[in-house]
């Protein structure tokens, strides 16, 4: 057994971070979180048509958000976002003073994705 501080391993759990351009608002993440602590909210829009073409639909993103104060961390909105959206960031989410502060809005969720580890190369030794 050593002593001294240990160091986290680099992959571990932190907060998850929002990587706004691939989200769709499938609402995947929202059905299938167990703690329902997602919260995303947004609206459709009309996309134009080019010549040849049918008109299309695109949903947007109004809201985002993560109540960490009932989140238990277990990563399924991760796992199943089809579109890379959502990551585990190393940051760690504080403690907060009232509950609305653990309500992590996507400004904080996008600011996240700073903390965001590159991936590892397939084949490459594991460290930590």
């Amino acid at each position: 057994m050593s002593t001294g501080t240990s160091v986290p391993p680099s992959r571990r759990h932190g907060t998850i971070a929002l990587l706004e351009e691939n989200c769709t608002a499938c609402m995947l993440c929202v059905r299938q979180c167990p703690d329902w602590c997602v919260i995303l909210e947004a609206h459709s829009e009309d996309v134009l048509a080019s010549a040849g073409s049918r008109a299309r639909t695109r949903h947007v993103v109004d809201r985002f958000a993560i109540d960490f104060g009932l989140c238990m961390y277990c990563g399924i909105c991760i796992e199943v976002c089809p579109f890379d959206a959502l990551f585990w960031a190393e940051s760690v989410t504080g403690p907060g003073s009232r509950m609305e502060s653990l309500v992590a809005e996507r400004e904080a969720l996008r600011a996240a994705m700073s903390q965001v580890p590159v991936p590892e190369p397939v084949g490459a030794p594991r460290t930590g």
